[in-house]
Order: C-alpha cells, then sequence, then structure tokens
C-alpha cells in the first residue's frame, strides 16, 4: 500500500509494524479512528506516571483536536502534569535508577527529590508551589461552603494565571492545560491517594480547611460519570481507551454495569470501543492483565465490540497510537 509523505510517522508505523504487538498497534489506532470517523466519542484513561512521562507533548494536541472526550487519571497523574509544566528545569533524571543503592536513594530524599523510576521530581519547586496556588482556591471555596472537584480546583488555577510566570515547558505540552482549556470532564477516583489529597488531608487536620467535603470525592465521580455516560451515549457510542490498570481503568468501566443492574437504565448502550495498553500478564485473579473478552461477563463490553491489547511500554506505544489518530 502507498504511504502518505505528509504522515511519515503513520508510514513509518505501517511498513514496519506488522505483527504480533506491533500488528495490535495497527489495529487498535485503526479502531479508534473508525470510531471517531463514525461520529462517536472516546475516553483516555490513565494509570501509572504518565504525566511524568511527558505524554503531555502527544495527549494535549489528541485534545486540542477533539480526538478525546473525557479522561480518567489518578490523582498523580492530575498532578504531575501540572508539577513538569511549573517545574521542569528543576528534575533531575537519573538513567543509571536500576543502580541506586538504598545509601543513593536516601540522597535524593535529603535533596528533596521523589524518584519515579529514573525522573526525580523537585518538593520545593513542584509540589509546594502548587501547594500554594491551590490552597487560595481551597480556603475560598471552604469558607464559601462550596465544593468541587478536585480536577475543577486544579482548572481554576491553570485558567486564573498564577502559575504562569512559573511555566518552565511550552504550554502548549500540558495536557491538563489544553483540558482546563477545553472544559474536558475528568474523573479521578482515588484522588485521595495522591500527593495533593494527602496535603488537602494535612490541612483538614490542622483546621486550614473547616469541611472536608470542601474536595468532592469517589462516589460523587461515579455519580456525575453515570449522568454523563447516559447523556452522552444518547447520541454517540463512547469508546475506552485505557492506558496502563489500577483504578483508572476500573472505576469508570464499571459504570456501563452500574447503570445497567443497579440503576435498571438497561437502554444505556455498553462501551462502543476497548483498548488496553499493558504490560501485565494475565493471572489468576489479576484485573489488569485480564484479557478484554473477560469484560463481557461483567456487563462492560459486547460480544461485538471492537477489543484490542497492547502488551507493551505505554511510553512506548501511547504516543505512537496516538501518531496514527492525528494523521502525523
Amino acid at each position: 500500500m502507498a504511504q502518505s509523505t505528509s504522515a511519515p510517522v503513520t508510514a513509518f508505523l505501517r511498513h514496519h509494524y506488522r505483527h504480533f504487538n506491533a500488528a495490535a498497534l495497527i489495529d487498535a489506532a485503526d479502531g479508534y479512528v473508525r470510531h471517531l470517523e463514525a461520529g462517536n466519542k472516546m475516553m483516555i484513561t490513565l494509570a501509572g506516571a504518565m504525566s511524568t512521562a511527558e505524554l503531555g507533548l502527544s495527549l494535549a494536541e489528541m485534545i486540542r483536536q477533539d480526538k478525546v472526550h473525557a479522561i480518567t487519571c489518578t490523582g498523580a497523574n492530575l498532578e504531575e502534569d501540572i508539577y513538569n509544566l511549573v517545574a521542569h528545569d528543576h528534575y533531575a533524571r537519573v538513567p543509571n535508577y536500576r543502580d541506586l543503592t538504598p545509601q543513593d536513594e536516601q540522597a535524593l530524599l535529603e535533596q528533596h527529590f521523589n524518584r519515579v523510576t529514573d525522573t526525580c521530581i523537585p518538593e520545593a519547586e513542584a509540589i509546594r508551589r502548587i501547594e500554594k496556588a491551590i490552597l487560595e482556591e481551597w480556603t475560598a471555596a471552604d469558607q464559601a461552603g462550596e465544593s468541587y472537584f478536585p480536577h475543577e480546583f486544579m482548572y481554576r488555577i491553570l485558567l486564573s494565571g498564577k502559575l504562569e510566570e512559573f511555566y518552565q515547558i511550552d504550554p502548549k505540552n500540558s495536557w491538563m492545560l489544553a483540558a482546563a482549556q477545553k472544559n474536558l470532564p475528568i474523573i479521578v477516583p482515588g484522588w485521595e491517594d495522591s500527593t495533593t489529597g494527602n496535603i488537602f488531608a494535612s490541612h483538614v487536620i490542622d483546621g486550614n480547611i473547616k469541611n472536608v467535603h470542601t474536595v468532592k470525592g469517589g462516589i460523587q465521580y461515579m455519580m456525575y460519570l453515570a449522568d454523563h455516560y447516559t447523556a452522552v451515549t444518547k447520541e454517540s457510542s463512547l469508546g475506552f481507551f485505557q492506558i496502563g490498570g489500577g483504578i483508572a481503568g476500573d472505576f469508570p468501566i464499571c459504570v456501563v454495569p452500574m447503570l445497567h443492574q443497579d440503576l435498571q437504565r438497561t437502554e444505556v448502550p455498553l462501551w462502543g470501543y476497548f483498548c488496553q495498553i499493558s504490560d501485565s500478564t494475565t493471572s489468576y485473579g489479576g484485573y489488569s492483565g485480564a484479557v478484554p473478552n473477560e469484560k463481557i461477563t461483567w456487563g462492560k463490553l459486547g460480544i461485538d465490540t471492537p477489543k484490542f491489547i497492547i502488551e507493551s511500554d505505554a511510553s512506548i506505544v501511547a504516543p505512537l497510537v496516538f501518531a496514527i489518530v492525528l494523521g502525523q
């Protein structure tokens, strides 16, 4: 098949990626494109440390071009994209991280670095800078008796411009900034299990924040997702592109069986597309490594739902899939 010179990445992939996981990548990307071309929408879920892997370099453009309808992510991914935005130049990379001794790790701690594989996040320039900005928003909402979702507070500090003086990357490479500008729906299950969530808890304990419900939690996110899914799927099918495993994928995919079995909204369709990028292996009881067909038994996917699994490193695979979807 002749390849277009206007899409060099896609041309390269189509020429070389012909078998095994490489072929699965092509099939999944083509399925993503077909899903959108049919007038449908896609949710992307982010687990792991994809923001620290700087997935924003490709994901932000996906958001700008309306290739993503909604995102479900861990609290870590929500905050770490903004950390990278305001503190990129202060990060430290440790290519030989496999050789670090416990003493080496302690030395990083004493330098106020938090390591994620080969990348160290600087506490003062990243974490504390965000804390100062978001505490102002938490306090204002708390005093006004208002409550918002975690991502809504992040949107506020981004759109306010109060962090612009600290930007250390091109803002077009921040997926959170792109999402804020689009007011993209974001679901953050288990936000409490994040650095910012821990910080919020500390301020409630100290009495700086009076009402723990100032920041909405997981049950409210599920209620929001249930209504949102019901409304969106009246007009189009919603697909599910899962990067990694864990709660970022487990939480939102369950909205469909909940709607069917617990709310009796049996007219709501199943997820219309499914793909997972994961290096987890299928094992007894393991969810992240489960083959997509298992989800049929849970009422999440149907027999005819396009299903793909790419068993590989998401930091390598996801930008390549996005390149095909973007026609690059």
